[in-house]
């Protein structure tokens, strides 16, 4: 019922363990696994057509569809509630937990094994000073201290700026902040279909002058969104961004 249980399940699930995915799981904005998402019957998140399907296990987020996980859990249904990821030390933990809940425990070691490894070279390749970065999203928002984004920001060679100007957990930041902090890498995701005035926010012409008269780095933020594996992929986009402005 959650876009990142939806893909740590796919992970570690065996063959005819995994029934349904949310709608979110097959949206390329979002969800790093949609072609194999495809392969599932989608649900909407809705009480009555999961119960409807008499699952032995329902996977959901902390914070996602709660009146339905809620009414789930009035009726009896076995549901695991994930909180999501904060650090990357909870990509290890939430495979283990789907791992225990699947009876998935060794696949879910390997899973951990391989990322842990993927960490430990990045790590290695860590260049000795470090450029600083700051992610500009809708409205200014920003990711800072005590979160995932901010530890895949340093894992890929960056200093946050959102840390460095003491920024916690998250919150906006006003354009003159932006431009004071004369930023080597401003990261923005792909605006959504449309127009909204938030989105709007990175693409201002202060925004541009500080990255030099072009657009923020557009990132690929369906590999940002959720504490997986696939966070290394996003990682490594960034240490090529990196590379290619500081070779």
């Amino acid at each position: 019922m959650n876009v990142c249980t939806d893909q740590l399940a796919m992970l570690v699930a065996g063959e005819g363990q995994l029934y349904s995915l949310s709608a979110l799981a097959i949206d390329p904005r979002i969800s790093g696994m949609v072609e194999e998402a495809r392969a599932f019957h989608i649900n909407s998140a809705r009480a009555e057509e999961i119960y409807l399907m008499k699952p032995d296990l329902v996977l959901a987020g902390t914070y996602t569809a709660r009146a339905s996980v809620e009414m789930l859990e009035r009726l009896g249904v076995p549901v695991l509630r994930l909180a999501p990821a904060s650090s990357l030390a909870d990509v290890p933990l939430r495979l283990r937990q789907i791992g225990a809940a699947l009876g998935r425990e060794a696949r879910a070691a390997e899973l951990v094994e391989a990322f842990e490894a993927g960490l430990a070279r990045l790590a290695a390749a860590a260049p000795v000073i470090r450029p600083r970065a700051v992610g500009y999203a809708a409205n200014g928002y920003t990711s800072g201290a005590h979160t995932l984004p901010d530890e895949m920001i340093a894992a890929a060679g960056f200093i946050n700026i959102a840390s460095e100007l003491g920024i916690d957990y998250g919150g906006r930041m006003p354009l003159e902040r932006l431009a004071m902090s004369a930023p080597d890498l401003v990261m923005s995701s792909t605006p959504y279909a449309g127009a909204s005035r938030a989105e709007e926010v990175p693409q201002h012409p202060v925004v541009r002058a500080v990255t030099g008269g072009g657009a923020p780095v557009s990132m690929v933020s369906r590999d940002w969104a959720c504490g997986t594996p696939l966070v290394l992929r996003a990682i490594e986009e960034l240490v090529a961004k990196r590379e290619a402005l500081f070779p």
